[in-house]
């Protein structure tokens, strides 16, 4: 690993070991999400307590402060929508020189196994990771699903996760499912990062989630909607960080978040 794969792989993995993406660009194929219809106003309290973000192109130029200083994992994938045939039918939709441009420490694609676009999406992720080695930029696969969640099982994530692992991608960013998650782990021989998924019931059911991948062997989340969807954020955030960084417990960190929104945070 060269210079400067090792400096960006630095920015986004802390020195623990550990590291928490914040993810805003649910917007390249959902639209104006719940709560991120002016994502700039979202991120400006949560950015202090992320290790990076994870964005694409135009609301990284348009709301993200470039004095800020914040690793950006760049979105580097789309081509499909919402009210799109199959969200799956993904292509390439940033260049290297544009990641060159924007300085980032990564880039992120998704991938979707399994599906009719399997062949396309696995292309688009081995063909990315042929330009961003030539350049020292770390490229992070997204084991996406799409619409089908009964898919978010061991067997499937651990197929999925070592694929991407195979093809060059430096991180794996991978759903939590339960049983079986560190067989997941264990069998990607990459760092792997859990996402967040659907917005859970609790604030407890998130904290003990992230807290049982990390124990089985994840490095970190990849959480959005799970932070900024809910009424306290700033809480939250602290609260998730504290499990991913100070080895916090479940209660420990819901401690902190009932400590924080008693206090007033947002």
């Amino acid at each position: 690993m060269d210079w400067g794969m090792k400096n960006r792989m630095s920015q986004l993995i802390q020195p623990d070991g550990h590291c928490f993406f914040l993810p805003i660009d649910h917007g390249y194929f959902q639209g104006p999400t719940t709560k991120l219809e002016r994502p700039g106003d979202t991120i400006k309290p949560l950015l202090p307590y992320c290790d990076a973000l994870f964005v694409t192109r135009g609301v990284l130029r348009s709301v993200v402060d470039p004095a800020g200083g914040k690793p950006i994992i760049l979105r580097v994938s789309g081509g499909t929508s919402v009210v799109g045939k199959d969200l799956a039918n993904e292509t390439l939709t940033t260049s290297i020189k544009e990641a060159l441009r924007l300085n980032v420490a990564a880039m992120g694609i998704s991938v979707f196994v399994g599906s009719e676009y399997e062949h396309q999406t696995l292309s688009n992720l081995a063909e990315l990771v042929n330009q961003a080695e030539e350049y020292g930029i770390p490229v992070m696969a997204v084991t996406a699903v799409g619409r089908e969640l009964d898919k978010r099982d061991a067997r499937y994530l651990a197929l999925s996760c070592r694929i991407a692992a195979e093809l060059g991608a430096r991180v794996v960013k991978t759903y939590w499912c339960g049983d079986g998650f560190e067989k997941v782990v264990n069998g990607c021989p990459v760092p792997v990062v859990m996402a967040g998924g659907p917005k859970c019931e609790t604030e407890l059911e998130v904290l003990e989630f992230v807290y049982d991948g990390i124990q089985k062997g994840a490095i970190g989340i990849n959480l959005g909607r799970n932070v900024w969807q809910i009424e306290h954020p700033v809480a939250m955030i602290q609260a998730l960080r504290a499990i991913i960084h100070e080895n916090a417990t479940p209660k420990q960190a819901l401690d902190i978040f009932l400590t924080l929104k008693d206090k007033g945070a947002d």
